[in-house]
């Protein structure tokens, strides 16, 4: 029997290294899509900036998964940097699209990357994968995304995901402040932010893959947390201090980076993910902490 085969750009970024050692160790072969010459067996080239894919690639893939996109985490927003966030997510996208709807066996499933930025900043109202999209720079660059992703033609899943817990990631500045008995809250640090475990993420996009869902569906953890229960907990499980504050206005100094990605508050709930049977490792802000310290199941 064949070994079922997912194509995946993205494949060497924080997410994309754990998904192809997920896939990988499963049985499944994995194509990585690489700019630049191919040098591997498992790998193959595509030129997003210029909309270069073969359509043969992706040909009966059993998942096409698109992670790739420049970080939203280079501070601050210039001009130049909107422009590379927007474009990446868009050059890829489209790119894949064109592939997949010209293959000649057509994937069965598109798992395109998203982002919870779409909900913008809304306080302590409870969000669910039927809200509507919030105001801000980042609620554009999702719905461009999501739009340019839907004409694909097959079943397609937006991966709607927040703050990742992980040994690296957006965790890593705060582990390293927190090492270097700067641990801080941000802001009130009562802004709700959406988490999910490094290893749910993964399990997650594995699980969407056989499910029959469709659209958008939020990858956040099961248990809402406050910015302050994120900063102060990972002080704990490092036993360092958490005596600073960074307050709003020096955040707001950054500009529309800081405000949308530090002080927005989105408490957002998994509903669509777990009425489908996905079942979370790490239920609450803690233990995903403690496994994203020590590397182990809590």
């Amino acid at each position: 029997m064949s070994s079922r085969h997912a194509v995946i750009a993205g494949a060497s970024g924080f997410i994309g290294r754990a998904l192809v050692a997920e896939l990988t160790a499963a049985g499944w072969a994995v194509t990585r899509l690489v700019r630049g010459p191919a040098t591997r067996a498992d790998e193959a080239s595509w030129d997003p900036a210029h909309g270069l894919l073969n359509p043969a690639v992706l040909s009966g893939a059993d998942a096409v998964i698109n992670l790739s996109g420049a970080s939203i985490s280079r501070m601050p927003w210039t001009r130049k940097i909107r422009e590379s966030i927007t474009a990446s997510r868009r050059e890829a996208t489209t790119t894949l699209v064109a592939a997949i709807n010209d293959a000649s066996i057509t994937p069965h499933v598109f798992l395109s990357g998203s982002a919870v930025g779409i909900y913008g900043d809304r306080g302590d109202t409870e969000l669910t994968e039927t809200s509507s999209r919030g105001a801000g720079f980042l609620a554009d660059v999702v719905e461009e995304w999501e739009t340019h992703a839907s004409q694909a033609r097959c079943r397609t899943v937006f991966l709607r995901t927040g703050l990742v817990l992980g040994n690296g990631g957006a965790l890593a500045p705060l582990r390293l402040a927190t090492l270097c008995f700067a641990g801080a809250r941000v802001g009130s640090g009562r802004q709700w932010w959406p988490w999910i475990s490094h290893r749910d993420e993964v399990r997650a996009i594995v699980h969407l893959i056989d499910s029959k869902l469709h659209g958008a569906i939020n990858l956040v953890g099961p248990t809402p947390a406050r910015s302050v229960d994120v900063t102060r907990e990972l002080a704990n499980i490092m036993k360092r201090p958490h005596l600073f504050v960074i307050p709003s206005w020096a955040i707001g100094l950054i500009g529309d980076a800081g405000r949308e990605l530090l002080l927005a508050s989105q408490k957002i709930r998994a509903t669509v993910l777990e009425n489908d049977g996905f079942v979370f490792e790490h239920r609450t802000v803690i233990t995903a902490l403690r496994w994203a310290v020590s590397g182990k199941r809590p």
